[in-house]
């Protein structure tokens, strides 16, 4: 179960695009794929349904190496404004433990403020991956909407 101890990340993009267009971008699982990740990743099995209760899972693969998974659950479901759902690695580092993602989108003209908050996170080091992989995942949601 996700709770709010621990490290907290906590980013803010503003992305070029309606925030009606930015919620299709980020609950479709095939423009969801084209997206998610590091730069030069893949998503090769996105299977979701973005609706409360339910349970998603992604699986990612590096430019070399193997596929790894991770799944979780959807909490909060608000288009086009809110989504929330868990995050755990399948299998989880030593370090790694169940997060819970939230995702607000505010529309200002034709750009989409998202606020990410995720936690709580056992050390500083899974804090700093995952906001790697956000950065890097918002980059690519930024080009793909442009």
């Amino acid at each position: 179960m996700a709770t709010s101890d621990g490290i907290t990340l906590r980013m803010t993009r503003v992305l070029p695009a309606p925030r009606e267009e930015v919620y299709r971008a980020m609950t479709d699982p095939d423009r969801f794929a084209s997206w998610w990740g590091p730069a030069g990743f893949t998503s090769p099995s996105v299977d979701f349904e973005p609706r409360v209760g339910h349970r998603y899972r992604i699986e990612m693969k590096p430019p070399q190496g193997d596929p790894f998974r991770l799944a979780g659950e959807f909490r909060e479901v608000d288009p086009p404004a809110r989504l929330a759902f868990t995050f755990e690695w399948e299998p989880p580092d030593p370090d790694d433990r169940e997060t819970l993602a939230a995702l607000s989108l505010e529309e200002s003209g034709n750009e989409t403020r998202v606020q990410l908050t995720q936690g709580g996170f056992a050390t500083e080091e899974r804090r700093a991956l995952h906001e790697g992989g956000w950065g890097d995942s918002f980059d690519r949601l930024a080009k793909l909407l442009d």
